[in-house]
């Protein structure tokens, strides 16, 4: 095979087939006769192809991980070769680079070991894998990606091969004739017994995973059953306590699961403690859903029940459900303390995609250091009303035993609320609010104690940032209910005060949970997890509901009636509509949650004259209304709040009309062209402009048009 010097001279190759791997092309060795690689030149927008391809290997099924990752902007380089990459990523193996089976002891990627009467089995994940490949989107080829197959055999170190059909001791004694139990197949079970699927059908599903690897087979059935009956033993027996000593035993813990903790800072005279969990999966999740996106935080969850609070990191899915991509249980909130651990918590998300970048940081605590959030995440800060709303309507009914004096005090702390861009003097309102229900001894108490001392910061920052909408908020306060059904067990009251424990049921039930919902929803399998996925939050659960079922009261707007969906004779009151300080009587919301029926009301009613708009909203209303007021004279400030203004409207009708369009195309093309200056000559030649063209276009490659003695070029918007 002859050595070619130029990427100019490998020839592109673009197989018809809809998936296809390295055997599919043809490779060249591409370098200098001392250092050269195997290489490929394929379309860029065939690379996904490539790696589906690479994944159903027959003889070694696997997928495939971005290791490692680094990006360029157009026009960042004056000088470069014809293969420096525009985009750059490391693909290895999922069976690698790690090896977790020497010896055979307790592994890190598991927290068991199959007690065989032979040597111990295998272990359940990384196994050394050393197949690895890396693809260049070229920098003056854009269209054009350049794989680099550094090894192509599924080997490890040792130069065994290390997992599918042909690794004998793939599964343990006797199981050559079955494929590696891959990760997903692992965690799929795992997640199915923690929610206590029966065996059988736990069973089946696992049959059906491993059957995708390796056909149908009588042998596969009965090995199969015995892992899962063996897996569900060891699960049910398996205990959080690796030590007596609750330190000990977390320090085992961080031992064995280096690659799910992001940080760790144990306890000294200077230093609180602080431990960081985030699985792989939670990592992948949070730069899908966080990138360009909103992230969300449950802060200090358990400070009276918990030995340490817990503290959560929540992006947004791709159902707008929050999920929890990070976990933080320490007892410090202090500036440097926080930033430690959010700037780590970054670095591990840009090593793996150096261009994630936030769009905006939703918080539901007012005590929360807000600056530091804008630096680190250099986004705009939101701030949610949902902690508030549910810790005064728990309190409200459990203190106050009539249910016309619960509507009435619920609605009167909402208008103090509301009132605050009304210039309405909250001190007076505060004063004759507590004049007005001074005979509702057991609230006013709580209230004086733990709200009163700090209410005006609470305010303040209502008033200084944009608030939340009410999807959002729901769904924050459906993960804090999952959270807290998980970990307040009544079994589980002797344990609270151990770390470990935590640490255990995060990682085991609550992370396989979350997983499941994923996989069921994007799988579209396990259908009665989905709809159950699906209807988690109180949003979604109002959209089943039918305008026709919901009565307004015409007159007064004082009420709403929303009739069941179960039981057509039941019928909802829901008082103070069209406020997020909206009450109804239902069992759900009497336990201090924002219903559906409320949800739903508010719906309708944000439509309708005579009620007031959401909070949300109005916060909104204000930033622009603040912008237009700013400038006194017509001064260089009015230049500014008018660019400002007008940067903001443009972004949102672009977002209003991507979000309607059914054609992407049609946006794109209707999207002005972005002019940049011209770079500098090279020593290769001039920097080619590169038109993008959209996603649905006919043409399946991108056009690079080179240009002489031109001033500027143009580039699509969308690079």
């Amino acid at each position: 095979m002859a050595i070619v010097e130029s990427v100019g001279k490998i020839p592109l190759q673009d197989p018809p087939e809809e998936e296809f791997s390295a055997s599919d092309l043809t490779w060249t060795k591409f370098g200098t006769a001392e250092h050269h690689d195997v290489v490929a030149l394929i379309p860029y927008d065939r690379v996904d192809a490539f790696i589906i391809g690479e994944c159903s290997n027959v003889e070694c099924p696997t997928r495939f991980h971005i290791e490692r990752g680094r990006k360029r902007t157009i026009g960042s380089l004056k000088e470069y070769k014809d293969d420096e990459y525009l985009e750059y990523r490391l693909y290895w193996c999922s069976f690698g680079p790690e090896n977790y089976g020497e010896g055979g002891g307790i592994l890190p990627s598991r927290r068991y070991r199959l007690n065989t009467r032979n040597r111990a089995a295998r272990p359940q994940s990384m196994r050394g894998c050393t197949c690895h490949f890396v693809v260049k989107r070229l920098y003056a080829r854009p269209s054009l990606a350049l794989i680099i197959y550094n090894e192509r055999r599924h080997i490890n170190k040792s130069g065994f091969i290390c997992h599918g059909p042909l690794d004998r001791d793939a599964i343990g004694p006797g199981a050559k004739r079955i494929p590696y139990i891959c990760n997903e197949i692992q965690q799929q079970t795992m997640s199915m017994i923690y929610l206590g699927i029966p065996e059988e059908n736990i069973l089946e599903k696992h049959i059906e995973g491993i059957q995708r690897y390796c056909g149908s087979d009588a042998k596969v059935s009965s090995l199969a059953s015995q892992y899962v009956h063996k897996l569900g033993m060891i699960i049910k027996r398996s205990t959080h306590e690796l030590d007596l000593d609750d330190q000990a035993s977390i320090r085992m813990w961080i031992e064995r699961n280096r690659k799910s903790v992001f940080f760790h800072q144990d306890t000294s005279e200077s230093d609180p403690f602080i431990l960081g969990i985030q699985t792989e999966w939670q990592l992948q999740q949070m730069i899908r859903f966080g990138h360009r996106s909103v992230v969300a935080t449950d802060s200090s969850f358990g400070v009276k029940r918990l030995k340490y609070p817990l503290f959560t990191l929540l992006v947004f899915d791709s159902r707008q459900h929050a999920l929890p991509v990070a976990w933080v249980i320490t007892r410090s909130f202090a500036k440097p303390d926080v930033s430690k651990w959010l700037k780590a918590l970054i670095d591990r998300a840009r090593s793996v995609e150096p261009g994630w970048k936030v769009s905006g940081f939703l918080i539901d605590d007012a005590a929360a250091e807000i600056d530091l959030l804008r630096d680190i995440f250099c986004c705009p800060v939101l701030f949610s009303l949902w902690r508030v709303r549910r810790s005064w309507l728990r309190n409200i009914v459990k203190k106050c035993c009539n249910v016309e004096v619960q509507r009435e005090v619920f609605k009167r702390l909402g208008t103090i609320v509301y009132s605050i861009w009304g210039g309405t003097n909250t001190s007076h309102a505060l004063e004759q609010f507590m004049l007005d229900f001074v005979d509702q001894t057991a609230f006013m108490d709580y209230f004086k104690t733990s709200w009163l001392p700090k209410l005006e910061m609470w305010l303040s920052t209502m008033r200084n940032f944009q608030l939340a909408s009410q999807e959002s908020s729901g769904a924050l306060e459906a993960y804090h209910v999952k959270l807290k059904a998980k970990l307040f067990d009544d079994s589980h009251l002797g344990a609270l005060q151990r770390v470990d424990w935590l640490v255990h049921k995060l990682t085991t039930e609550l992370h396989s949970s979350y997983w499941l919902d994923r996989y069921a929803d994007e799988s579209d399998s396990f259908q009665n997890v989905k709809e159950k996925y699906i209807l988690s939050t109180s949003w979604h659960r109002a959209l089943l509901i039918p305008d026709y079922a919901v009565t307004l009261d015409d007159r007064e707007h004082l009420f709403a009636k929303v009739v069941s969906q179960r039981d057509s004779s039941l019928t909802h009151l829901v008082w103070n509509p069209g406020s997020e300080f909206a009450f109804c009587d239902c069992s759900w919301s009497m336990q201090g949650n924002l219903c559906k029926h409320v949800v739903k009301v508010n719906m309708i009613c944000e439509n309708l004259k005579g009620y007031q708009p959401s909070m949300s909203f109005r916060s909104f209303e204000e930033v622009l209304m603040d912008l237009w007021r700013k400038p006194v004279d017509d001064s260089f400030a009015l230049d500014l709040s008018l660019a400002c203004t007008h940067q903001m409207l443009d972004q949102i009708q672009k977002l209003v009309e991507l979000n309607n369009s059914t054609d992407i195309g049609t946006v794109v093309n209707n999207m002005p062209l972005k002019w940049v200056s011209k770079k500098g000559r090279t020593y290769i030649g001039k920097p080619s402009s590169s038109l993008a063209l959209p996603h649905g276009s006919s043409s399946t490659k991108s056009v690079v048009v080179h240009k002489k003695n031109r001033k500027r070029k143009r580039l699509s918007r969308l690079r």
